[in-house]
């Protein structure tokens, strides 16, 4: 099940403020500018930093690349 559209419009890195990528295959919101993965677990996303998983450089580029390939637009405009 995936998150709600009207959900996404809102949803904002707890941190930077900014946009994030949802990626509901693996159920995660992705921060490109800071390399951190926020999981959702029962379709309730877990947006606390000290619960955040900070990726490297490879795993940061394949999501980058992963939401260019899959067309996969930020929560919001920024």
């Amino acid at each position: 099940m995936s998150l709600d559209a009207r959900l996404l419009e809102i949803l904002a890195c707890p941190e930077d403020k900014g946009p994030l990528f949802y990626f509901e295959d693996e159920s995660s919101l992705y921060n490109p500018r800071l390399k951190r993965r926020y999981a959702i677990k029962d379709n309730i996303p877990i947006m606390l930093i000290d619960d955040a998983e900070t990726v490297d450089d490879a795993e940061a580029a394949r999501l980058v690349a992963k939401a260019e390939t899959d067309g996969v637009s930020p929560t919001f405009s920024a």
